[in-house]
Formats: structure tokens, sequence, C-alpha cells
């Protein structure tokens, strides 16, 4: 019985190792002109932020005058820590007319997405 039990314990953490492998996120290549936005306070950015992103902090008093200097039909994508500023932005910029948005959520989910490098230099 312990030999059954045994076999079957590794049986599925293999069928679950390869599941995950399976699972994992290929990166969808970037349209030319897509302007990536980290939507964290200006400190998370320069701690980390994905190879050329632009920083407009959602929770800054000035995020919808820093969208006003942008095309509303460029394509976007916005990500911030976890994922809950990045859907706030996302929703704020569909309500100022901008259409081609994508919410890539937390930073690691946005590099795992995009293919793109977290970087510490600005």
């Amino acid at each position: 019985m312990k030999k059954t039990l045994a076999a079957l314990a590794i049986a599925v953490t293999i069928a679950l190792g390869l599941a995950a492998c399976s699972a994992a996120i290929e990166p969808t290549p970037l349209a030319a002109g897509t302007v990536i936005i980290d939507v964290r306070t200006p400190s998370e950015y320069a701690a980390g932020h994905l190879d050329g992103a632009v920083n407009i902090d959602v929770q800054s008093a000035t995020f919808d005058a820093e969208l006003s200097a942008l095309p509303a039909d460029g394509d976007y994508v916005v990500y911030c820590a976890s994922g809950n500023r990045s859907a706030s932005a996302v929703a704020r910029m569909t309500d100022l007319g901008f259409t081609g948005l994508t919410d890539a959520h937390g930073m690691s989910d946005a590099a795992a997405s995009t293919g793109l490098e977290i970087v510490t230099a600005p």
C-alpha cells in the first residue's frame, strides 16, 4: 500500500510540474509604438520598472494632465505592483477616451506577458 501511495504521489508531482511548465506565459509581441505605463509612485518606479516604461503615478493629482499629452488612440500597456492601481488607471483612461489599453496587472505579470526586462536604472 505504501509503495502504491508513493508511486501515486510521484506521478501527481510530475503531472503538476509538467502542467505548470505548459502553463507558462509566452510573451506577446508588442505593436510598434506601444507605450508601457508604470502607474506606481516615482519611488517604486526608481526601485525597478519595465525597460522603456514611462512613470505616470495614478495617485498623483497630475495623472489626468499627464495623460492629456498622450494620443487617446495609441496602444498602451499599463501595470503597477499588484494589479489594483493598473485596473484603476485603465478605467480612468477609458473614461478619458483612450481605446488601445491593456491592463498587464502587476510588474511580474507585465514582464512575463511583454517579454520586457525589469531594470533599476532610469
